[in-house]
């Protein structure tokens, strides 16, 4: 894929309103990007999309915009294993972020080291078809076994393979934390088969985590989102020590139904209503994980 030849997309909203809700002091945007800018860090050769720019500059007025404190910019598939934008961000956060990294299978320990340096806590392992042409599980193990200190996984994939996915799960040696609760079929509702298969998970291991994130990618119906708050509500309570959140900015791929940063805010609410959830699942639960040290 290059510039040349593939017309760059835009899936974030131009202008998103103010959120009603005022996240509490210390708040953490725990699931974030940055694409590129390009000239300065060029998209992977395998990348299944072409964005335009959304760099830190970007992502931290929205940041700020939005009531928020912190970011955890996870690394985009757009950028391949090359991890330069997202600590190239990191670097320009006067310490308010820290990061998720992919990285190549056959990363050093002397690599690792560097991007724990520059703010990374975690590696992410993508299982979407779409999005990755490769998924190597025993590769995965073997870089799980060799992480610094007090980093976890990130794991991405859809409800329909989380089955497969458990003997993969059960053996990685550090804490797990799921992307967007594997992709539930949220208009099951909180006790469907997915969200039941979710909670087996959960159950399994006390040191799985997940975001409770993108209702704009999990309810089709659209804003407000009825679905994804009935269905994750009750999750966000009952595993209100291991839940994250965040916006997904720039949402990727999402350049036909691109969300109001600001409605997904008003989401926090309708899934953790009571200040006590709302402080564990956007301070003290991210504190925990990636401001540790």
């Amino acid at each position: 894929m290059s510039a040349e030849t593939e017309q760059r997309i835009v899936s974030w909203h131009a202008n998103p309103s103010k959120p009603r809700f005022i996240p509490p002091p210390g708040a953490v945007d725990a699931h974030c990007h940055v694409f590129g800018p390009m000239a300065q860090f060029p998209f992977s050769a395998k990348a299944k999309y072409l964005p335009e720019d959304a760099g830190p500059d970007k992502l931290f007025a929205l940041r700020d915009h939005l009531g928020f404190s912190r970011n955890v910019i996870v690394q985009a598939s757009c950028h391949g294993t090359d991890n330069a934008a997202t600590l190239d961000a990191i670097a320009k956060s006067d310490g308010k972020a820290r990061g998720v990294a992919v990285v190549d299978p056959a990363i050093s320990e002397d690599e690792l080291a560097a991007l724990h340096a520059g703010g990374i806590r975690g590696v992410r392992f993508n299982f979407l078809k779409r999005l990755v042409d490769d998924a190597p599980k025993d590769r995965f193990l073997d870089v799980a076994r060799r992480l610094p200190a007090g980093w976890h996984v990130v794991i991405y994939f859809e409800a329909d393979i989380l089955d497969e996915l458990r003997p993969f799960i059960d053996a990685i040696p550090v804490p797990v934390v799921v992307d967007h609760m594997g992709r539930p079929d949220v208009t099951q509702g909180p006790d469907g088969a997915d969200m039941k298969a979710f909670r087996r998970l959960l159950d399994s291991r006390h040191d799985i985590w997940f975001k409770a994130t993108c209702p704009d990618r999990l309810d089709a119906a659209g804003a407000p989102w009825d679905a994804f708050a009935d269905a994750v509500a009750p999750l966000v309570s009952d595993y209100s020590s291991r839940v994250l959140w965040g916006t997904d900015w720039p949402h990727p791929n999402m350049e036909k139904a691109i969300p109001d940063d600001g409605h997904l805010v008003d989401m926090i609410p309708r899934i953790a209503p009571t200040p006590q959830l709302q402080h564990k699942l956007l301070v003290a639960n991210p504190m925990t994980l990636y401001w540790n040290d």
